[in-house]
């Protein structure tokens, strides 16, 4: 069975789906069978891998509703060993539809069992909040890898994201596990940076990923043409982090 990967954080712009999107594909590189799961209504982690939005028949939404299987709603992108769930603006509305529906907190994690045995790691990518689509994904994963920005409102945010998990553990899924946390823009020569890491190693010492993601302009422009960095700019610093990065996740959990 494949084990799901969820890349987390409830602050915005930290770089979140583009970690999600680009530590997926560097796993299906490196010859791992991979799915990425798009959790945010947003559907970046959708264009980022190839998928028009509008031309999606079933998505993420259609899945937690129950409409929709798992194997129903897979893509397969054009990109060797990597599948996507998508998702589009319909998934803003299942905020409030799943209010009503059974164990509402699993219905990610239902909705995905059929098709784990067909991959070697699922990635989701979560909105940028503590709702109940993040919950799903959080109930939904084996391991958290949780991306974030050297600054000091990641931290306050990474404390919110710390209580969060602890309580899904404890309702939802026990066998939750922090794989690890990511640095992402990493600049090495702000003191901020390397202050924010020191704080970071005080308590999370041994969850830290070895390495960062550094700032680069390669890994902006990669979604703009609905590719990952591995196979828009392949030998980029920002692809050699990934697969490095991709590395020490399939290493972990």
């Amino acid at each position: 069975m494949g084990k799901t990967i969820t890349f987390a954080n409830q602050k915005g712009g930290v770089g979140k789906t583009t970690s999600a999107v680009n530590t997926a594909a560097a796993m299906a590189h490196l010859g791992k069978k991979v799915l990425l799961v798009d959790c945010d209504p947003q559907g970046n982690a959708t264009s980022g891998v190839g998928i028009n939005k509008r031309q999606i028949v079933n998505s993420t939404y259609d899945l937690l509703i129950g409409r929709a299987s798992g194997k129903d709603c897979v893509i397969k992108t054009e990109f060797k060993n990597l599948d996507v769930i998508p998702a589009n603006i319909a998934l803003a509305g299942a905020e409030f539809e799943l209010v009503e529906l059974d164990d509402r907190e699993k219905r990610l994690r239902k909705g995905i069992e059929e098709v784990k045995a067909d991959y070697d790691y699922i990635v989701v990518d979560c909105p940028p909040s503590l709702g109940i689509l993040t919950v799903n994904s959080l109930v939904a994963a084996d391991g958290i890898v949780i991306p974030m920005q050297c600054e000091y409102y990641a931290l306050e945010g990474l404390s919110q994201l710390m209580l969060s998990i602890r309580q899904v553990k404890k309702l939802y899924n026990p066998d939750i596990e922090i794989t690890g946390i990511l640095l992402t823009m990493y600049n090495g020569r702000l003191n901020l940076t390397l202050q924010v890491v020191n704080e970071l190693k005080k308590y999370y010492a041994n969850k830290i990923i070895s390495t960062p993601v550094v700032r680069n302009v390669r890994i902006s422009e990669a979604p703009s043409h609905g590719k990952p960095i591995i196979a828009y700019d392949r030998y980029s610093k920002g692809s050699l982090a990934y697969i490095e990065i991709a590395k020490e996740i399939t290493e972990r959990i």
